[in-house]
């Protein structure tokens, strides 16, 4: 009975006029997107209005009395950060930082993900220890660091107490302290990354592994020959994602060194804060911002082309 009300129901629908039609072919195909209606509202004011508002600032001036509108100057702003020495130094501190963390983000996390990837008793127990640091806030992990590195702080009395040195300028020194950074960032991205390769490594299926070890291929070299090729899409992801975490640093850098001494871990972002909300700079703190995105835009860029060249190169079989 229901299924005979049903289809003379869609007999009548089918037998409507073609106005009528027409308006319920449309709102079908409009539907989707009154879905996605509030999502769209929510991130052009959040997101996509304030990276334009930023985007046209980066020509004015607007520093000091924030009550005044912007003046536009054009590009006197880009012209500005070409001759401005502490900018370069930024600039220079940022890739030093993503060719020095990055690797290491993209080596290490998989070699722990392999380690962790075993039924052995206790596992688990690795597991959340290699991924307690994500969850540290960076608050908390800064401050922790800094007393590490401590003129008193324990490193120094490991170092002294092995005779090996009577003390390391951490985060003082000139030459160590965009490095003591960098540990810090490495540290607390090792376990996050490693989660991600550990779940690719449990998507890989067993009997891979088991026809390279009749074919002799055993130990770490059944990784690198199966492992790590069937890894790829993973291992440009983890690039891609730590490379831009890491051009995206600050609260390491504000927790720690505060960009110090004399600008020697001071990055792009953090420069940006204190041209905006230190020097009150707002028109030239969105000019570096700008660079700072085509940067990111230009890594995003670089990490699709390289999937794509993979994805053609890699075999089917």
């Amino acid at each position: 009975m229901m299924e005979t009300h049903l289809s003379s129901v869609a007999m009548n629908f089918s037998q409507l006029p073609k106005p009528f039609g027409d308006w319920r072919s449309l709102l079908d195909r409009a539907t989707p997107y009154l879905f996605l209606l509030p999502a769209l509202v929510v991130l052009g004011l959040t997101v996509f209005y304030p990276a334009l508002q930023a985007f046209l600032m980066s020509f004015t001036q607007y520093e000091y009395d924030i009550t005044q509108p912007p003046t536009w100057i054009g590009l006197e702003n880009f012209q500005r950060l070409l001759q401005d020495d502490v900018f370069w130094r930024t600039l220079r501190n940022t890739f030093v930082y993503l060719i020095g963390v990055v690797p290491i983000l993209v080596t290490v996390p998989l070699g722990l993900a392999i380690l962790v990837n075993r039924a052995l008793p206790g596992m688990r127990w690795f597991r959340a220890a290699y991924y307690t640091p994500v969850v540290v806030s960076m608050v908390v992990a800064g401050i922790a660091w800094r007393w590490l590195y401590a003129e008193t702080g324990l490193f120094n009395q490991v170092l002294n107490g092995l005779n090996l040195s009577t003390g390391i300028p951490w985060l003082t020194s000139p030459r160590w302290a965009l490095f003591s950074v960098m540990a810090v960032t490495v540290w607390k991205g090792l376990g996050y990354y490693m989660v991600i390769y550990l779940a690719g490594l449990q998507a890989l299926p067993g009997e891979l592994y088991e026809a390279a070890a009749i074919d002799g291929s055993d130990g770490w070299r059944k990784h690198w020959d199966i492992t790590v090729p069937l890894m790829a899409p993973y291992l440009f992801l983890v690039a891609v994602i730590s490379a831009i975490a890491a051009t995206k640093v600050f609260e390491e850098v504000f927790i720690m060194t505060q960009g110090g001494p004399r600008n020697s871990s001071k990055t792009i972002v953090y420069y940006v804060y204190e041209r905006a909300f230190q020097d009150l700079e707002i028109g030239y703190a969105c000019t570096i911002g700008l660079v700072l995105f085509l940067l990111i835009l230009s890594l995003s860029v670089l990490r699709l082309a390289l999937d794509r060249r993979t994805t053609r190169s890699t075999p089917l079989s």
